[in-house]
C-alpha cells in the first residue's frame, strides 16, 4: 500500500525525527505520539494504516499499549525495542503485534517489514464502491456517475476523491491528501486541496455550499460520507 499513514509511537525525539524524515521521504504520511495514552487518542482520530510502537514507553508500556490498541484497531503493529530476548518477542506478539524489530535496525529492513505488513493488511480487501440514487463511484473503472450521467474528473480530482472514498467515514488530514495526491514534498499548501475539493463538490453535490458527501473537518481536513435521511437535510455551509 503506497501513501499509507503511519503512527510512530516513541518517547525518544531523535528516533521520531529519523523515522519521520525517512518515512515521509518515501511517501508515507506520519503522525507521532510520545506515550501509550497519546497513541490511543491519536488512533481514534487519524486511524493509521500501520503503527510503529516502541516497547519501552513512559507510563503505559508498549506491550500494554499494543493490547489496548487491539481493542479498537486492526492496523498492523510493528514493535520497536532494544531488547532481543525471546520472552520479549513472545510478549510483544501475544499482545497483538504483527512484527518485532530490534534497535538499532537497518533502514532497509524496517521499510521492507512495513511494506510486507501493509501488503498483508490490504490483501484481499476489495476497492469500495459507492452506489446511491444520486452518486455512483467505481474506483476500479475510475468512473463517476451523478444522477445517471457520467461526470469527467481531472486526474487530481479523481485521486482526491479516491483517497476520501477509500477512507469512507474517516477524516483525512490536509497533509495526507497533499502527500498522497501531489507528492511527499507537499504538506502545507492547503489551498490546493480546497480548490480541488471545491471543483469535486460542484460536480457531485446538488448544493456545493451545503455538501452531503464531502464534509469538512474544521482545522483538520475532509471526510467522505454516504448521507442518510437524518443527516442529509441539515448540512451547514462548508468550505
Amino acid at each position: 500500500m503506497t501513501n499509507a499513514s503511519i503512527l510512530v509511537v516513541d518517547d525518544e525525539a531523535q528516533i521520531r525525527r529519523v523515522l519521520r524524515s525517512t518515512l515521509t521521504f518515501r511517501g508515507y504520511t506520519i503522525s507521532e505520539a510520545t506515550s501509550g495514552e497519546e497513541a490511543l487518542d491519536l488512533v481514534r482520530k487519524v486511524k493509521p494504516d500501520l503503527i510503529l510502537l516502541d516497547v519501552n514507553l513512559p507510563g503505559m508500556s508498549g506491550v500494554e499499549t499494543c493490547r489496548e490498541l487491539r481493542r479498537s484497531s486492526d492496523a498492523p503493529i510493528i514493535m520497536l525495542t532494544v531488547r532481543n530476548a525471546e520472552r520479549d518477542k513472545i510478549d510483544a506478539l501475544d499482545s497483538g503485534a504483527n512484527d518485532y524489530v530490534v534497535k538499532p535496525f537497518a533502514t532497509g529492513e524496517l521499510l521492507a517489514r512495513i511494506r510486507n505488513a501493509l501488503r498483508s493488511s490490504a490483501r484481499g480487501r476489495p476497492l469500495p464502491k459507492i452506489e446511491t440514487s444520486e452518486l455512483a463511484v467505481n474506483l476500479e473503472t475510475r468512473t463517476v456517475d451523478v444522477r445517471g450521467h457520467r461526470v469527467h474528473m481531472t486526474p487530481k480530482e479523481f485521486e482526491v476523491l479516491r483517497t476520501l472514498v477509500t477512507q469512507q467515514g474517516k477524516a483525512v488530514a490536509y497533509h495526507k491528501l497533499l502527500q498522497t495526491v501531489w507528492g511527499p514534498d507537499y504538506g502545507e499548501e492547503i489551498e490546493k486541496v480546497r480548490a480541488v475539493i471545491g471543483q469535486i463538490r460542484k460536480k457531485i453535490e446538488k448544493d456545493p455550499a451545503r455538501p452531503r458527501y464531502i464534509l469538512t473537518e474544521p482545522w483538520f481536513g475532509y471526510r467522505f460520507e454516504v448521507p442518510t435521511k437524518e443527516n442529509s437535510s441539515s448540512r451547514r455551509r462548508q468550505f
